[in-house]
């Protein structure tokens, strides 16, 4: 008996591990892609449904989109709408395991993990390797299965056993177990085909198992709620839809069961197949899964808008209700979040601390020209809060880039910290701005009027170029590349333009040297700002060339 039992927990161990280690691979080839595909392609419910379904069937996680769309709420980038038809896709999605696993692949996987173990560690190519993740993970998911199976076939023999699940035919502690269970190994996929095996040994029927399904359906949620934990009230809520669409739909189907299991068994073994061998058992299984999911979206999605209403009483009041001082992060958090985010979130905050380097670069060129030392002091201010983030952005890009990222991303860390230095740097040139100002109040310096005038011409510049780097650095559009080198070109022409022109006004009496002094020191920090802007432009483009000349010289291998 200790023997079957720890084939069991090694047969399990291996499903598990392979199961993540496919979930992984995934996530390290494609997870940038799926992690855009996610957030660009959920403009309404419907089209969040099929892309939720379509994201889960492939990262073979549905506590991973999930999860994921938690933390796309909490950073404000999704809406509870566009959410709630991702949860819903998501809970289809996850069927897709079990669906794998009734058909039985335990014959043909030591080929994958073979293949899986050459990619790995025999080629190259950093996208073969990490594609090995994703053969071997899917062979080791087999073999665990395999194992399981083996050591349940011993469990037929033990009539204590078989008496046990023969007794166990109470609903209610069915719904229990499975709730249980899943909250433990958070993946309704690893109960569910848990369950799969068992029926294809003969040691459970149908009818418990779907009650123990409903109970997976409510325990999926574990990772959601874990998630959210922490975050914005809107995280919190979307977490809850997740939690009530299961509860629901469980109870829904707890009812139906009750009162009708044999049309619904009937209805199973219609698309799933009568036969009395065990492999059809498991199918029957694997299928009642997908069937309850695919129903539950139908019955609740005209109801959806309802559930988000009643996640608002739940979770009520409204988020940013801490005081405005407050030095805040907005996008990413004090725990790590999904690999496949991670990246993402962080390019989402810097976005943030540029448009704020950039907004006082303009508050500071104000404060100059009305000797208003009230904005002033809000520079000063303001340039705390960017040198705060700075900091945090940077400790997260160091905490992120010792996990495993998607490939796309994990190429772009470098560039990253070299971009929130170049941010920094704006912020450091608007302060010094505001510095120039004070300085010229308390010594009774005034530039002229046509000063003002030409200062004000080249911040226009510098303020288009910035707001054109911060873009093609958050969105990777290269379309204006030749525009923001023309526009540092032209900057650059400028600054000695007017240098000259300033020069000959010192000449002419017109302004006092002290006065120049100031003007040129302002001149060179703008034209500064706009060496970090064409820096922040041009960083991930560079990143990028790096990476396909990398790929190219791994292929030539």
């Amino acid at each position: 008996m200790l023997m079957i039992f720890v084939e069991l927990c090694g047969g399990l161990g291996l499903f598990i591990a392979g199961m993540n280690m496919m979930s992984r691979g995934i996530e390290k080839v494609a997870g940038d892609r799926l992690r855009d595909m996610l957030k660009r392609l959920t403009t309404n419910r419907f089209l969040g449904l099929i892309v939720g379904l379509f994201f889960t069937a492939v990262i073979q996680s549905s506590s991973a989109a999930t999860v994921m769309t938690v933390t796309f709420v909490n950073s404000g980038l999704m809406t509870l709408l566009e959410a709630s038809g991702i949860i819903l896709g998501a809970n289809i999605g996850t069927t897709v395991t079990a669906l794998l696993v009734a058909f039985k692949l335990s014959a043909v996987a030591p080929i994958f993990v073979f293949v899986g173990a050459i990619l790995c560690n025999y080629v190259k190519n950093p996208t073969a390797r990490k594609s090995g993740d994703i053969v071997m993970g899917f062979g080791i998911l087999f073999l665990g299965i395999s194992m399981m199976s083996g050591a349940m076939a011993e469990l037929r023999e033990i009539p204590e056993v078989i008496q046990f699940f023969a007794n166990f035919t109470n609903p209610f502690l069915a719904v229990l177990l499975g709730l249980a269970i899943t909250s433990v190994v958070q993946s309704s996929s690893v109960t569910v085909s848990i369950l799969v095996v068992m029926a294809s040994q003969n040691l459970v029927d149908l009818h418990i198992c779907m009650f123990v399904i409903l109970g997976c359906n409510i325990g999926a949620c574990t990772s959601a709620m874990l998630a959210s934990l922490g975050g914005t009230k809107n995280a919190k809520r979307t977490a809850w839809i997740h939690l009530l669409f299961n509860i629901f739909g469980t109870v829904l189907m707890f009812v139906i069961l009750l009162v009708a299991s044999d049309v619904v068994e009937n209805i199973i073994h219609f698309f799933a197949g009568t036969g009395s061998d065990s492999a059809s058992l498991g199918r029957n299984i694997a299928v009642a899964h997908l069937t309850f999911k695919v129903f539950q979206v139908i019955v609740f999605y005209p109801f959806m808008n309802w559930i988000i209403k009643l996640t608002y009483l739940i979770v009520p009041g409204e988020d940013g209700e801490e005081e405005e001082s407050a030095f805040v992060l907005k996008y990413i958090g004090k725990t790590l979040p999904n690999p496949a985010v991670a990246a993402y979130l962080a390019v989402q905050e810097m976005e943030r601390m540029a448009h704020m380097a950039l907004d006082n670069l303009d508050l500071a060129m104000e404060a100059l020209n009305e000797q208003d030392m009230k904005k002033c002091e809000k520079v000063f201010e303001m340039e705390k809060y960017i040198d705060f983030l700075n900091e945090q952005i940077s400790d997260y890009l160091v905490k992120i880039n010792q996990n495993t990222l998607p490939i796309g991303d994990a190429n772009m860390i470098s560039a990253y910290f070299h971009v929130v230095n170049d941010i920094e740097r704006v912020g450091d040139h608007a302060e010094d701005v505001a510095e120039l100002a004070v300085q010229m109040v308390g010594n009774h310096v005034e530039f002229s009027q046509q000063s003002l005038g030409e200062l004000a011409e080249m911040m226009e510049m510098v303020n288009k170029m910035l707001k054109e780097s911060i873009d093609m650095f958050v969105t990777g559009n290269t379309e204006n590349m030749q525009e923001i080198s023309d526009l540092e070109d032209g900057i650059d022409e400028m600054e000695r333009t007017l240098l000259d022109m300033h020069i000959q006004r010192l000449n002419q009496g017109i302004c006092s040297a002290q006065a120049g002094v100031y003007f040129s020191d302002i001149l060179s920090g703008l034209e500064r700002v706009g060496d970090h802007a064409i820096n922040i432009a041009f960083s991930l483009v560079e990143a990028k060339e790096s990476l396909k000349t990398s790929n190219i010289k791994y292929s030539l291998k």
